[in-house]
């Protein structure tokens, strides 16, 4: 796992040529590599966890040590970066809607984290089309797009009326960067736009002073100025995450408490995470041109174990990154060595309470600009997965189900069983889909049984996966071929 064999002369990658993730670049080029992988998952690393309201540099630090675990139950045969995972977003507000604390958010995505682990070991023994039967893609879908647009509200409520002009800047920019944008630069449209959000806030701070909108902080109205250096300043440039101290509003290292509620309404972003890790090991199978599938149980199960070992510290939940993805088709460089630069470069910045203020100081116009396209993005990957396995929504099988569990979601329905225990959004949205799904197959005539796209038989972003890192690799080729001529 540890002995890379140079490719080549170690300095260039010919033409048809790629980097195997056995072998690697001159160390300072893989140095190099490993940097722009930190650059490429940076934004979305540390954006999710400060919506979530866990500590971003925690966050960062720990998806450092969630690669090399990822790396480590692959053998290293899987090249990919796990960062904070989206999936968890919806279930972490309906948690704190309902007055849960970091400790209780992070105790039932541990709990997450130990079923998908589970969920790796079952595939990997036993065979992802044994999953596919419990979660056809009509449903898989469904999930991936409830768990999405159950956020709606947050954006409009919390994040846009902070300041929205900002907002709409940051939104505009990363909408247009992300389609005018080839290569890398497309992919890391979310960084770039917070970058300039930052900017444009500091701007405004100069030119037109406080503004008075509403403070996620003070959780009212008030009057401040959109960018605060204070914290920074104070900061010390090494040292640990600070520990979670309630009565100062500070979340950092904490130890993770279970609530059974709390822990119910978490369980659908295992859905997401299960089809995420599915769709980038296909991915990557089809640019290495390697054969992966025996190890998508390793890729799910070093997934679990990572997001199971960050949370236990109160980390972020963690996933396999498509923006990594993205650098490899983009550079033709599969080595894992990279990786491994890309986790220790994450662990260092873990260790700067300084990094850590600066990235919890993000004006709150500029999260909702950031917010409205990746909730919205979330929420389109549902349909990413309907539209590649060919879900037929002439068959009510697949419609009905799926549109009363999204309503449900979506206007964050309630059905409360004791004075204690409600089941309300995605929990409710999730279990209501899937129930009502299998219900209703068991119960349907054979003619909707013999619909050939009737949604039972499960793709998980491979070709979709497929489709997109052919076209990036045949736009890296005409590229070239252009600086050629």
């Amino acid at each position: 796992m540890f002995s890379w064999t140079l490719h080549g002369d170690g300095k260039t990658v010919a033409p048809g040529e790629f980097v195997k993730p056995s072998e690697r670049l001159t160390w300072g080029r893989t140095i190099g590599l490993g940097a722009q992988h930190v650059v490429a998952m940076f934004g979305a690393t540390f954006v999710f966890p400060i919506i979530m309201g866990l500590n971003p540099q925690l966050a960062v630090m720990m998806s450092g040590f969630g690669t090399i675990i990822f790396l480590l139950i692959v053998k290293g045969k899987v090249p990919s970066y796990v960062g904070t995972s989206a999936a968890f977003v919806g279930g972490v507000t309906a948690v704190t809607a309902q007055g849960g604390t970091p400790a209780e958010v992070t105790g039932a995505i541990m709990i997450s984290g130990v079923i998908l682990a589970l969920v790796g070991v079952f595939i990997h023994y036993i065979g992802a089309s044994a999953l596919t039967k419990v979660l056809p893609p009509v449903v898989t879908g469904g999930v991936v797009m409830l768990i999405g647009f159950n956020l709606a509200p947050v954006v409009a409520n919390t994040y846009w009326p902070q300041d929205q002009w900002v907002a709409v800047i940051v939104m505009v920019f990363i909408v247009f960067l992300s389609v005018w944008a080839r290569g890398f630069l497309g992919r890391i449209a979310v960084f770039l736009g917070l970058i300039l959000g930052y900017g444009v806030s500091w701007l405004f701070d100069k030119i037109f002073g406080q503004i008075t909108s509403f403070s996620a902080a003070a959780g009212e109205v008030t009057t401040h100025f959109r960018v605060d250096f204070s914290a920074i300043e104070s900061a010390a440039w090494i040292g640990f995450p600070p520990m979670t101290d309630t009565a100062a509003g500070v979340v950092g290292v904490h130890l993770p408490v279970f609530n059974a509620a709390a822990i119910v309404v978490m369980l659908p972003g295992i859905i997401a995470l299960v089809a995420e890790n599915a769709g980038h090991v296909k991915a990557v199978e089809e640019m290495t041109g390697e054969k992966l599938d025996k190890y998508m149980g390793r890729a799910v199960l070093g997934d679990g174990v990572a997001t199971v070992v960050a949370t236990s510290v109160g980390g972020s939940p963690t996933t396999t990154y498509a923006e990594n993805i993205g650098v490899m088709a983009a550079t033709r460089v599969y080595s894992t060595a990279a990786y491994w630069v890309a986790a220790l470069v994450a662990i260092c910045f873990g260790f700067s309470p300084k990094f850590g203020a600066l990235i919890s100081s993000v004006p709150g116009g500029v999260l909702g600009g950031i917010t409205v396209v990746l909730y919205g993005m979330i929420g389109m990957l549902g349909a990413k997965i309907w539209i590649e396995n060919r879900v037929n929504f002439a068959n009510p099988l697949n419609i009905v189900p799926v549109a009363a569990g999204l309503i449900i979601a979506i206007g964050d329905v309630s059905l409360e069983f004791t004075d204690d225990f409600v089941l309300s959004g995605i929990a409710l949205g999730t279990i209501s889909m899937l129930v009502m799904y299998h219900v209703a197959r068991w119960l349907a005539p054979k003619e909707l049984l013999d619909d050939p796209a009737d949604g039972a038989g499960l793709n998980i972003g491979g070709e979709g996966q497929r489709a997109r890192v052919t076209a990036d690799l045949e736009q890296d080729r005409k590229l070239r071929r252009m600086k050629d001529e």
